[in-house]
Formats: C-alpha cells, structure tokens, sequence
C-alpha cells in the first residue's frame, strides 16, 4: 500500500506545496507528540507499552497531508489555523489507525510500513489491534475538545465518513478482490481515501465556523481531491494496469475539479489551490 515513487513525495512537491506542509508538519507532530504521552504509565506497565505503539505508529514518518488540508481548508475559508489543530491531529490518528488495521496479517498482511517494520511487526497482533483501536477512540475524545457545536459537528463528520458507510466500505471492497472496472476502483477510493480527505476539508470548515454550504463545499472538493491523488498513487505504485487509460482521465478531471472547486472557496494563493494543482499535474 506505501507509495514507492517519490513523485507523490512532499519533496517532490511544486514549491509553494513544499513551503506549506514544511511549515505546517513540525505543528501538527507536535499537537499529536503533546496529546500521545507516556507520562500516565509506569515502565513495565502493560499500557505503558500500548502507548508506546500508538506513538509509533502515529509519529512515524509521514506525509500528513489530512491533517494538513485540515489546516488549509481553516485558513482558506478565514479561519487561524492553530483553531484547528486539535481537529487536524485528531484525523491524523484516524489515518493512523486504518493503516495499522490495513497492515494486519488478517487484511493486507504488510510487513513494512513507511520504511520501518508495521505495527504487528514491531510489536506483535494483539498489541495492533489495540493500539488502532486506541488512536481511534483518542481521536474522537480530542475533537470533543473543540467544544461546543464545533465539537458535535466535528465528531459527527469524522464517524460519518470513517464509518461503514464509506471509509470501511472501501476497504470492504478492497478486500473483495481487484475491481472489475474505474467505476469499482473509485467506489474503493471515495471510501479508503476520499472519505478521510473530505471529512479533512470540511473539519477546517467547522473550525472557521462556516455555514452549511461552504462545509458541503469544501468536503465535495476534498472528495475529489482526495480520490485523484489515489488515482496518481496507483499509476506511480504501477498498480491497476487494465483501468489505467481511463482511471488517468478521472484523475484530471477529479483535480480539475478540486482546483475549481478551491478557487471558488478561497484566495487564489490558498494551499487549498496549490494542492490541487500539484496533483492535476500529476495527470
């Protein structure tokens, strides 16, 4: 599932790209390293061990490009991004605790994550699933820190999307078998990557404290965002061959769309543009 081609890198990114995640990644490790300590648990403690594992696997290396979109989507629609970086790291636990679960022997079976050894690997079965059931539930208690309406909107956005109707339905489908045509593929990307982009975008929206139809907005275009960057994953992975043609036109049309969609909501300047245009030009 790791992407093995530094195209898609933050590294590789054009340069407004790379000047955003470079200033925001140190702020949103620090938010999640400040919200996963150890300082509750003795050494030798069963959970001391289980906390150890939720920051492994949470803190590791990353491209945080959720939790970052979080922060763009705030700011873009006149918002400070330090108001949503609660939310921000809390979906980066999210994200976290898919990965965990998707690289169990009983799912992908992966070995190796993001260059170091999975979390059951490194630890062992048990310990991984607790420890993505851990995130998760971390997760929600920190966007119940937003307070107030923000936090009943917040915590609703991330079960919706990280719920069996979308992101666990995508990996249902994975799970199934390779899809039969792009129709299945992206019904498998709305839900593993999409859902998690859209719940990211409109989340900044909540933080900012937009209305209805800008949060609607913005979650349409994280969608698209979201699943035209897992079409260029693929095709850089070298992965669903057959669908390529025209999976790469959906991938142009789907980031043409996110970028539209950006200019509308924010200043032509915004990461939330720039973002955008990084993966349409990816087609």
């Amino acid at each position: 599932m790791a992407n093995g081609d530094p195209t898609l890198s933050p590294g590789a990114a054009p340069e407004e790209v790379r000047r955003f995640l470079d200033r925001v990644t140190p702020m949103i490790d620090a938010e999640l390293a400040r919200r996963l300590t150890l300082e509750a648990y003795e050494a030798g403690d069963p959970a001391h061990r289980l906390a150890e594992g939720m920051r492994y696997a949470a803190l590791g290396p990353g491209k945080r490009l959720r939790p970052a979109l979080c922060l763009a989507a705030c700011a873009g629609v006149g918002g400070r991004e330090q108001d949503a970086l609660p939310a921000a790291a809390a979906l980066e636990l999210v994200h976290a605790y898919t990965l965990v679960h998707d690289d169990l022997p009983a799912m992908d079976d992966d070995d190796v994550r993001r260059g170091r050894p999975t979390v059951h690997r490194a630890y062992d079965e048990a310990t991984a699933v607790l420890v993505g059931d851990a995130l998760l539930t971390r997760a929600f208690e920190m966007l119940a820190d937003l307070g107030g309406q923000r936090a009943a909107d917040a915590i609703r956005v991330v079960a919706s999307r990280a719920g069996a109707a979308e992101l666990l339905a995508g990996q249902a489908r994975d799970l199934a078998g390779p899809p039969e045509d792009v129709d299945g593929l992206e019904a498998i990307h709305r839900g593993k990557t999409g859902a998690l982009f859209a719940a990211a975008a409109e989340l900044g929206g909540i933080c900012a404290g937009v209305e209805a139809d800008a949060r609607r907005d913005l979650a349409d275009y994280g969608m698209a965002l979201g699943v035209a960057f897992q079409h260029a994953d693929d095709r850089d992975d070298g992965e669903h061959a057959p669908l390529r043609p025209r999976a790469s036109a959906r991938l142009a049309a789907l980031a043409g769309e996110a970028e539209s969609r950006a200019r509308a909501l924010a200043a032509p300047d915004s990461p939330l543009v720039a973002l955008a245009a990084w993966i349409r030009g990816k087609a």
